[in-house]
């Protein structure tokens, strides 16, 4: 990148409150210019309303992750727009269907659909175009659920665990290729997707996700836990035998 110019942002899922706080971080440290993906227009234009005071440029488009035959389009009008993309962060999905078996089906399968197979689909195509240029990073919005889906949020848990599995997968694929995919593994964040929650143990914010986002960024790694200690508790719950860790009020 030539000296001067700003960095290129392509955040999917606009509205998203931790893409968010990454994107005005980034905007408070460097001219940003940025492309929000969204499904929500009157939370796209709020988004790019507070980056803009930051001294972003932006621009938004909608893309809903459920909607897969418009993703190619969708990304490669982003990536058009922007020129050459240097980061793609992917922070899509819902919660929801949290009484496991006993969920609402079509709920269940819902959560399952936009976090993983949608979400899937998104990331598919936007690696593919920064493995095309030659370069770049995606960051992954993943969650501590992922490591070992519990009883109290079995859906949304094997959704992220299937998602962060294909993130990992392809970061491996793309090794030589000048692409690096960062993995962020978030406990419970205070945000509105998780409103009215009691705040799990070790809880954060999309601030706190975001600083250790970025600080990540500037080393090698290929996963954060936020808060770290995180790491630690699920490499114990991972390894527990399944008559134990059934019994964990979790």
């Amino acid at each position: 990148m030539t000296t001067g110019s700003p960095r290129t942002l392509l955040l999917i899922g606009g509205s998203s409150e931790i893409g968010g706080a990454i994107a005005e971080k980034l905007a408070a440290q460097a001219p940003l210019r940025a492309y929000l993906l969204g499904r929500d227009r009157s939370r796209l234009v709020q988004a790019s309303k507070r980056l803009t005071k930051r001294g972003a440029q932006t621009d938004i488009d909608e893309v809903d992750a459920e909607d897969r035959a418009s993703h190619q389009a969708t990304i490669d009008r982003a990536f058009d727009s922007l020129g050459r993309v240097e980061l793609v962060v992917v922070a899509v999905g819902v919660l929801g269907a949290q009484d496991g078996l006993d969920a609402d089906t079509d709920e269940a399968l819902k959560v399952m659909d936009v976090n993983f197979v949608g979400t899937g689909s998104l990331l598919l195509r936007a690696l593919r175009k920064l493995r095309e240029q030659g370069a770049g990073t995606l960051i992954v919005l993943s969650s501590v659920a992922a490591e070992r889906p519990r009883a109290s949020n079995a859906i949304y848990g094997a959704a992220k665990a299937g998602l962060d599995a294909l993130a990992q997968g392809l970061a491996d694929s793309c090794a030589g290729s000048g692409v690096r995919v960062l993995v962020v593994r978030p406990g419970f964040v205070n945000t509105r997707m998780t409103a009215g929650l009691d705040p799990a143990p070790f809880a954060t914010t999309p601030e706190a996700v975001a600083d250790a986002t970025l600080k990540a960024l500037n080393g090698n790694a290929h996963t954060v836990w936020v808060p770290n200690q995180l790491r630690l508790i699920f490499s114990a719950l991972r390894h527990l035998p399944r008559p134990i860790f059934r019994r964990l009020p979790l």
